[in-house]
């Protein structure tokens, strides 16, 4: 484990739309397994590999995260010295325009803080259990300035995805956005390490062109100009690109594998603490193949399904193969199946909706059908 490094989460992606999932909240505060957000993951590879220091990039709808990370206790980051920091846009008195140039002069300012040499830079879109100490050591051994980590998903997850291209010797050639046809499975996991100095510089050196916007992978295209480095990951990764690929990672938790190496792989997965009652399974409830949270009251039929906390299945209510989120109340004769219900959803009784696997149904936040 190593401390020689700051992080910086991105908590929000501009090119990826969950639709009526993401309208009230960021994209790493999509709640996710039963019990976690998006954030929890990423948030938790940094502790476990040691970064005691940790800033959240937030573009907007950051109140819901806020409110789940809280001064970072759960994470062990509620800390006198270094610690959570949220980076909401903002100006001081470096900012040259209120409209362009608040969010790289939070990034720079915060960085400047600090006196890590490295910082490790990640989306919001990727979930995965890991460390990065061998992603630490592999750069300093590369000597390259900057690298990526990455994985052989290519596009199957849909877009966005930027494939690299690397050499022999491990360093990145080419990378290509969205291509209709990929040369490459190497796909960018949106994870990059690189000397904190080298940051503040390229981040500098963009605001004065102009460039107001934080991106990864504008920092991965200085290909020509700095050496970059692709190491490869071979363990479980889920990218959320699209409602499609929320539901169907979703539903990937019921595999043994997938739920294995997330979860008991010896790295703990941290996330905000609610204590809340057992769940109740009255007389006729059956259930099956189910990831179930605390706090539920079943009286129907569950097969398949992920269900958050505090959810109640009314009896004769048949629920296959969907998420449920918090707060949701199902009434008595229903039968979902394929179906996404946000948090405090209410369903009417004799409400029957089916989707595709594909197509998933989606109910907004606080929506009653």
């Amino acid at each position: 484990m190593f401390n020689n490094a700051m992080g910086l989460i991105l908590a929000d992606n501009k090119k990826i739309s969950l639709g009526e999932l993401s309208n009230p909240r960021a994209l790493s505060a999509m709640p996710f397994g039963g019990r976690y957000r998006i954030i929890d993951f990423m948030l938790s590879n940094m502790v476990n590999s040691g970064v005691k220091n940790v800033g959240l990039l937030t573009y907007n709808k950051y109140k819901s995260l806020m409110d789940h990370l809280g001064t970072g206790g759960a994470w062990s980051l509620d800390r006198k010295n270094d610690g959570l920091h949220i980076l909401p846009p903002y100006v001081n008195s470096e900012a040259t325009s209120i409209n362009s140039d608040e969010e790289l002069t939070g990034v720079i300012d915060f960085l400047r803080q600090s006196r890590t040499p490295y910082v490790i830079v990640a989306g919001a879109n990727v979930i995965l259990n890991t460390t990065f100490d061998n992603f630490i050591k592999s750069h300093e051994e590369s000597g390259a300035d900057i690298s990526v980590m990455y994985n052989r998903d290519g596009t199957k997850y849909g877009n966005p995805s930027y494939i690299l291209d690397i050499d022999e010797d491990g360093f990145v050639r080419d990378m290509l956005y969205n291509p209709a046809k990929a040369t490459s499975p190497k796909c960018s996991l949106g994870i990059l390490c690189l000397r904190r100095d080298l940051l503040i510089d390229i981040l500098a050196r963009q605001m004065a062109h102009g460039q107001s916007h934080f991106g990864i992978h504008s920092i991965v295209k200085m290909f020509d100009e700095f050496k970059v480095h692709g190491f490869e990951y071979s363990g479980v990764v889920l990218r959320i690109n699209s409602v499609q690929a929320y539901f169907n990672a979703s539903m990937s938790l019921l595999t043994d594998s997938v739920r294995n190496d997330l979860f008991w792989s010896g790295k703990s997965i941290y996330t905000k603490v609610k204590d809340e009652a057992p769940t109740l399974y009255f007389d006729n409830a059956e259930m099956s193949d189910s990831i179930v949270s605390d706090g539920c009251r079943i009286y129907g039929k569950v097969e398949g399904s992920v269900i958050f906390r505090s959810v109640t299945i009314a009896k004769n209510t048949t629920v296959k193969n969907c998420v449920i989120m918090q707060d949701v109340h199902i009434s008595e004769n229903c039968n979902l199946e394929n179906v996404i219900l946000d948090k405090n959803a209410f369903v009417r009784p004799g409400v029957r909706l089916v989707g595709h696997p594909d197509y998933p149904i989606v109910i907004g936040k606080g929506a009653g059908i």
